[in-house]
């Protein structure tokens, strides 16, 4: 026996038969129209000054300060994370070199001088 619900045991109304066919949609009722007043455009309004800005278009202290501030920390981070980079100590040790050897270039000169 099995014990496995069977299609052909359902109803023919049920949901899960094929044949019950598509099911009608509800057609959206319409909205009621709104009666409104209209209002006359007032016309241009001059937008208010910036909040870090006189009446003049003149930043404030403040705001000239804090731009600074923010431009110095992302270069100092900029420099930061340009040293870490594999390109950055490579040049650095380029330079280290060249510096020894200047050094030692110079130390020779001096000794065929005879200081």
């Amino acid at each position: 026996m099995n014990d496995s619900p069977d299609s052909s045991n359902l109803p023919a109304d049920s949901p899960q038969c094929p044949d019950s066919g598509p099911a009608t949609p509800a057609t959206p009722a319409r909205p009621e129209p709104v009666e409104a007043e209209i209002v006359p455009d007032p016309g241009p309004v001059a937008p208010p000054p910036a909040p870090d800005y006189d009446d003049h278009g003149v930043p404030s202290l403040d705001y000239v300060r804090d731009k600074i501030e923010t431009r110095y920390a992302t270069s100092l981070g900029a420099a930061e994370l340009a040293q870490e980079s594999e390109e950055a100590r490579s040049i650095e040790e380029q330079e280290a070199e060249r510096e020894r050897a200047g050094k030692a270039k110079l130390d020779e000169i001096r000794r065929s001088m005879g200081r």
